[in-house]
């Protein structure tokens, strides 16, 4: 098919000159005595210009075509398009194929509910702004291959039919044809062959690996996803941290445009939960959380007698509007983090107001007006838990909320931060038990390996997370390498010696054959394109995604399948 240019790349310098285009009609405008087409292809849109429109074959939305034309500069230039200087005058115009009309418009701007856009995708990726994220997924890639074949990293490729092993979601199970009763799993990550291709010295490893997780889907998360995964050997832990932000400095760089000032700054664990309410902190905005524990247990109020912490967050101007059918939202979702529910105090005329005063003497009063530094108007709202973790997270959430709604985030800027020494371990609701804060892999920290016989649940890990605008963009830790600390690591999972034999027995012989200091990280693809595009629907940033009950309205999959591809695998579905 002949086309001498992309029809966004022409310019006022090529005025004068002959073209061949193809594309898709995205707009007609039919004067009578002149006819105009927007033409759109890959690289954008230009305008056709038709002098005699009779002579030209009837178009509508969504034909493609093939134009012969000259290039003329406008007499009033369209400033809002790259072309907008120039327009193409139709000399010959073939219809090389007809549409029917489209369920909703493709532009940047469109009517269409999600689910049909997820239907029609193929007619979705034809809007620009489509085409743009998919252009920056692929450059953040280009950009991983260089900078870390650069690094003297090696792309290797690792399996995706594997054994099952728990890494904090269900596994995406694929039945045997082969050996009936037993199945592979689809990786929830690379992780142990990763920690294997260290071991068998390849000591600087990468892949954009495919990941699939089985859990509750949102915004920001897809059953199926993209990391770009590293591994290496004989690093500690500020070089892979080092390592890992050159890479981010490249991608803001060369994507937004945005300089990022190197190192980035680091929050333990603890202080972004206590100040935060997240250990992904969005520390663009304030609204920080308070300790309120000294006062509130002083007051009459028995629900804080006994209560480990009473926390609060101030809200800057929302006493007079906030009302009673505010807070009960605000307690719905704090109920959401296994809070009670939550309290509120509005400052006003000098002093505090509120159902809850009758609680507070007027000393104590005092001490929560100078510690909260309260001005006119503040509303303040608080809550009790015995667990801290749940009273951080709630706060945390009903902080996001707020900042959300009064908009205290400023569009196009970027947080970027570390967030390190998280706690190895996190007791089981209602137990003795304990699960890995990330993976049973996890090395502690050198420090704190005593605390493991003693006092479990103040062991802090070798574990960082990278987060941004509020968002973990990645994560990594640096792993155990020796046997003993491994095998102390699983007993105190509550994995018993046939447990870790039946599922990482396999990987475990391993470490008898000498095994190297090694770390990695990993950046979720999806997730780091989703904030350069500017976006907070991960969909926004895959050609072909599922909606928020996992499914793909344009293929219809999950389906059921056939008796016979049952029997193949030896599977019978059980009747509800």
């Amino acid at each position: 098919m002949e086309r001498t240019n992309y029809n966004g790349e022409l310019r006022v310098s090529d005025a004068g000159k002959k073209v061949t285009l193809v594309g898709w009609v995205s707009n007609r405008r039919n004067l009578g005595s002149l006819l105009f087409i927007d033409l759109r292809d890959n690289t954008g849109i230009v305008q056709l210009i038709a002098l005699d429109p009779e002579k030209i074959p009837d178009v509508r939305n969504e034909y493609v075509v093939q134009v012969k034309g000259s290039v003329r500069k406008k007499e009033v230039p369209n400033p809002k398009i790259p072309t907008g200087e120039i327009e193409v005058v139709i000399e010959d115009l073939k219809v090389i194929n007809k549409a029917e009309n489209p369920p909703f418009i493709i532009a940047d701007k469109t009517d269409a509910l999600e689910d049909t856009r997820l239907e029609y995708r193929y007619l979705d990726l034809r809007r620009p702004c489509m085409l743009k994220n998919l252009r920056t997924r692929a450059k953040i890639v280009k950009i991983t291959h260089e900078y870390l074949d650069a690094n003297r990293f090696l792309e290797v490729e690792t399996p995706i039919l594997d054994l099952a092993t728990p890494e904090g979601a269900r596994d995406y199970l694929v039945p045997s044809r082969l050996h009936h009763g037993s199945f592979y799993a689809l990786p929830q990550s690379p992780q142990l062959f990763k920690q294997l291709l260290m071991i068998g010295g390849i000591e600087r490893y990468y892949q954009i690996a495919k990941c699939f997780r089985d859990e509750d889907l949102r915004a920001d998360r897809q059953p199926e996803f993209t990391q770009i995964d590293v591994e290496t050997s004989f690093m500690d832990q500020d070089q892979v941290l080092t390592l890992c932000e050159g890479m981010l400095q490249r991608y803001f760089k060369e994507i937004a445009g945005v300089d990022i000032s190197l190192p980035l700054r680091r929050m333990n664990f603890w202080d972004a939960m206590d100040l935060y309410g997240s250990d992904k902190p969005d520390t663009r905005y304030g609204l920080l959380l308070q300790d309120l524990s000294e006062i509130m247990k002083q007051s009459d109020f028995a629900g804080f007698a006994d209560a480990k912490y009473v926390k609060g967050i101030v809200v800057p101007r929302k006493g007079k509007e906030t009302s009673r059918k505010k807070v009960d939202l605000l307690s719905s979702e704090a109920r959401k983090f296994r809070l009670k529910g939550v309290l509120t105090l509005k400052f006003e005329n000098g002093k505090l107001d509120g159902s809850f005063v009758k609680f507070l003497s007027q000393e104590l009063q005092e001490k929560l007006i100078e510690q909260l530094k309260l001005k006119e108007d503040d509303l303040l709202v608080f809550a009790s838990s015995n667990d801290r973790r749940d009273i951080d997270f709630g706060l945390g959430a009903l902080r996001t909320l707020f900042a959300k709604e009064m908009g205290l985030i400023q569009p196009g800027t970027y947080d970027l931060l570390w967030v390190v020494n998280f706690p190895m371990f996190d007791r089981i609701e209602g137990t003795d038990q304990y699960s890995a804060e990330h993976h049973p892999f996890t090395r502690p920290r050198d420090e704190d390996l005593p605390l493991l016989d003693t006092d479990p649940e103040k062991v802090l890990a070798y574990a960082y997370d990278i987060v941004i605008n509020g968002y973990e963009a990645g994560g990594g830790t640096l792993r155990i390498y020796d046997h003993d600390t491994q095998w102390k690591i699983f007993r105190l999972l509550g994995l018993s010696e046939e447990d870790v034999e039946r599922k990482f027995g396999w990987f475990l012989r391993a470490f008898r054959y000498g095994v190297p200091p090694h770390a990695g990280f990993a950046l979720g693809l999806d997730r780091l394109c989703m904030i350069l595009c500017g976006t907070e629907n991960i969909r926004d940033v895959s050609a072909f995604p599922k909606n928020l009950q996992a499914v793909d309205p344009m293929s219809k999959a999950p389906s059921s399948v056939a008796d016979e591809a049952l029997d193949a695998v030896g599977i019978e579905i059980k009747k509800e």
